[in-house]
């Protein structure tokens, strides 16, 4: 069978394309792990954003699509209805399965009987898209595939829950990374591709999905075969590796061994990019931030999440930021991991979230000011209350949720308010604090990419700071002046496919204007 895969468009606002294009390496894992004699197209539509409906036409016609996935995260479920909408305009007797965190946590959402997809694939789904496309060849048989919920008539069924792979086990394949028809991944101007060391986690962090998809629980894939993958993506042009595990230094001498292996196999010329927490690197730094540094990682992106025990104890985030001494717990961690790694030459990524329940302008202010001392790119976020999280329920319960329009849910743009700010104020707040702090990380990325950021920097640059005009910098008008047009600015690009036909759009969609989002209700405050 021919099948399509699609990642969206919709990207987050800490990843601008202007500097960050990464691939979506489940459908690459997906095409890997099919019958060999299906023919498979990876789409990741974020390379093609500005020409999205031409692209999905154009793929559509040339490739006849059997079969088409789509890879969707919350905030991306409205461009996935309209996708799906525009595919079956195109291709009315295709096959759409969904699949990814919302379909998983949210399946509901996509079980609508003229708008639905024909399948939903829940949970990891290497294996279970596999058995998928058997069944169809086979004309049925899709009640026996865990992990499935699937259209049967005018109803949804589904199958049960198919467990964690083993890793180990071999019944996951390597990615076939051949099978992508566009191109220019790119981070900070440098080729890039993704790869995946483990899955899963054994923490229960309150805004995490990870857990609620999987379970807690952390399988891993031998260090052979990670180093033959590192390999496959170098030879196709990588010369930047984002390990995209869910928590892999949560064995540590495993990852001692990853960065051993690296070395020894001549891939440390490759600058790497990984998630860390920062328990571990605190208690472990001393050894294994020059370790990383050999290996050739330049960014960490560490999960401070807070520098206040009490949102901390909010977001159950406590224990991995903990330092430890004398198997003693001996304060937040933060710090000591941020010390390691800048005394090896690492770029901290500064994950934080702020506008928890209790969070006033001071906590968040608190918070701010961490990052701009300490960390060198800011990722701040705001609580959102993904599908099925502890933190979802928490919210919901003290009725702090002020939206559900989910494609808003993308981090950045704030949800809930807090018992004493407006998400408004929290958003704003985080808004002017970071613009500055993404400048200031400017020489540091020009020493590290200098023809990059020449060609660049007026765009990064247009980008970290649209919405301000040269009325803002001289200081005549009020900066929440500037933070309505960001919001503005922000609702348009997020609008995919917003110019089809209403026929060609999901039925119950309403018409969203820009006046109904977060930026008029600014108008408040604004002076």
């Amino acid at each position: 069978m021919n099948v399509l895969l699609f990642s969206m468009p919709d990207s987050f606002e800490h990843m601008p394309s202007v500097a960050i294009r990464m691939p979506n390496g489940a459908l690459a894992s997906l095409a890997g792990n099919v019958d060999a004699h299906h023919r498979v197209g990876v789409a990741d539509l974020v390379l093609v954003q500005t020409r999205v409906r031409e692209t999905v036409e154009r793929l559509v016609e040339q490739w006849a699509p059997d079969v088409v996935g789509l890879s969707v995260m919350t905030f991306q479920r409205r461009t996935a209805h309209r996708l799906i909408r525009l595919v079956r305009s195109l291709a009315p007797d295709v096959r759409v399965v969904v699949g990814g965190y919302d379909p998983s946590l949210a399946p509901e959402h996509y079980m609508d009987p003229v708008d639905g997809a024909d399948f939903i694939v829940r949970g990891e789904g290497d294996v279970t898209f596999r058995e998928l496309l058997r069944a169809i060849e086979a004309g049925g048989g899709y009640e026996h595939i865990p992990g499935l919920s699937y259209r049967d008539g005018g109803e949804y069924r589904d199958t049960g829950t198919r467990p964690a792979a083993n890793l180990n086990a071999g019944e996951i394949r390597p990615p076939h990374r051949a099978s992508r028809v566009l191109d220019g991944y790119t981070v900070l101007g440098r080729a890039v591709d993704v790869v995946e060391t483990s899955r899963g986690c054994t923490f229960d962090c309150s805004f995490c999905s990870i857990i609620e998809m999987r379970g807690r629980n952390f399988f891993t894939y031998g260090i052979e075969r990670v180093i033959a993958d590192i390999r496959d993506a170098r030879d196709r042009g990588a010369r930047a590796i984002f390990l995209v595990d869910d928590n892999i230094v949560l064995n540590v001498r495993r990852f001692e061994a990853l960065c051993h292996a690296i070395i020894e196999a001549g891939l440390d010329r490759i600058d790497y990019i990984v998630q860390a927490m920062t328990s571990t690197i605190a208690n472990h730094g001393a050894t294994l931030a020059p370790l990383m540094r050999r290996a050739g990682f330049r960014y960490v992106f560490l999960g401070i999440e807070n520098v206040l025990e009490e949102d901390l104890e909010f977001l159950q985030a406590r224990r991995k930021n903990t330092k430890r001494e004398d198997g003693r717990s001996a304060g937040n961690a933060s710090l000591d991991a941020i010390r390691h790694l800048h005394a090896h030459g690492m770029y901290v990524v500064g994950g934080l979230i702020v506008g928890n329940p209790e969070d006033t302008q001071a906590s968040i202010e608190a918070n701010l000011e961490f990052a701009r001392h300490h960390v060198d790119w800011p990722y701040i976020q705001h609580p959102t209350p993904y599908p099925g999280t502890p933190m979802t329920e928490a919210f919901r319960a003290q009725g702090l949720i002020e939206t559900e329009r989910v494609e808003e849910y993308d981090g950045t743009t704030a949800i809930v308010r807090t018992r004493h700010l407006s998400r408004e104020e929290v958003a704003f707040l985080r808004w002017r604090a970071e613009r500055w702090m993404k400048l200031r990380h400017m020489p540091v990325a020009f020493r590290h990419d200098p023809g990059f950021v020449l060609r660049n920097a007026r765009r990064m640059a247009a980008h970290t700071f649209r919405g301000s005009t040269w009325r803002t910098w001289l200081g005549l008008e009020d900066e929440r002046r500037a933070f309505q047009r960001y919001c503005a600015i922000r609702e348009r690009e997020r609008d995919y496919l917003a110019d089809l036909p209403r026929d060609r759009l999901t039925r119950d969609e309403p018409e969203i204007a820009v006046s109904g989002s977060i930026d008029s209700r600014m108008s408040s405050t604004a002076k």
